[in-house]
């Protein structure tokens, strides 16, 4: 079942798959807010189990018509969130090997701007597919995959005014902050971007000694410092941002970060260019940030 979506400015429609459930809650919100500000259609899919390759037909055929049925339900529940929404919605039902690929190829079909989910596997009793699908699109996707906090659906809708990045000097995280600075530019927010540097003791071993333990952070945190200011320079002059250098762990500090209306992370740094891959950073951040988190794909 499809229903076309609403002529748009351009942009490629935001794609969320919808499990029902809190989190499909979850996804739905972030997803409205996404197409709002770039003015784009939402397309909400339910994506339900194809055939087997090798099964008895007959049975095969009622068990994925069955699956379908529910799936349509499902959908039916988005309609009813969505009803008094003004963007332009698109609903779809597709079949697919998993929830993941579906949406992969849904996005790959309509070039989607991005892709968002729950962060949670948690839904209704009867869930069409088991496990992380969230986890499983940050394995190739071509857009980013924005994934969207536990009780994203409670909090009040606002303007964005404030983006973060995740940050070292690497391609990937210059795709996330090229990507972060273009919104950025469109919504005149403020783009803030965090570099986190390990504790001391846990740079070098305690025999190495205080004072050289102490040089080598403060060298770090230089370098670091001067990374962050090259990446500012060299945005364009009408972006605003600024940069800062947090202690701790990478993921345990980010993912405490609640100043942000979204924090934006690039994937790991290996793999095809343009598709998102699950790194360690991002793998973990999925299932701990407090702010909603998009994953970029690394550029050519």
């Amino acid at each position: 079942m499809s229903e076309s979506p609403a002529e748009t400015t351009g942009t490629g429609p935001v794609v969320v798959g919808y499990e029902g459930g809190t989190s499909g809650e979850d996804a739905l919100a972030f997803a409205r807010q996404c197409a709002h500000i770039l003015d784009t259609t939402l397309i909400v899919a339910v994506v339900h189990p194809s055939a087997a390759a090798i099964s008895p037909a007959r049975v095969d055929a009622e068990w994925v018509a069955d699956r379908h049925r529910l799936a349509e339900e499902i959908l039916d529940g988005a309609r009813q969130l969505l009803s008094k929404v003004d963007t332009p919605v698109g609903y779809r039902v597709m079949a697919s090997s998993s929830a993941a690929h579906g949406l992969h190829d849904l996005a790959e079909e309509l070039v989607a701007s991005v892709i968002v989910v729950g962060s949670r596997a948690k839904g209704p009793e009867e869930r069409l597919f088991a496990g992380s699908t969230a986890e499983r699109l940050l394995s190739g996707s071509v857009c980013p995959v924005a994934v969207a906090p536990t009780g994203m659906r409670n909090r009040p809708e606002r303007q964005l005014t404030r983006i973060g990045v995740a940050y070292i000097e690497t391609p990937e995280a210059g795709a996330a902050l090229h990507l972060a600075a273009r919104l950025a530019r469109r919504t005149e927010a403020e783009v803030h971007l965090y570099t986190v540097v390990a504790d001391e003791a846990e740079v070098l071993p305690p025999i190495i000694g205080p004072d050289a333990e102490r040089a080598f952070a403060a060298t770090a945190h230089e370098a670091y410092q001067a990374a962050l200011d090259r990446a500012i320079a060299e945005l364009e002059p009408d972006t605003r941002a600024t940069g800062e250098l947090l202690t701790g762990d990478v993921v345990d500090v980010l993912a405490e970060l609640d100043r942000d209306d979204v924090l934006f992370c690039g994937s790991r740094g290996y793999g095809p260019v343009r598709r998102v891959l699950l790194g360690g950073v991002s793998s973990r951040l999925i299932r701990k940030a407090r702010s909603p988190l998009i994953v970029v794909p690394r550029e050519e």
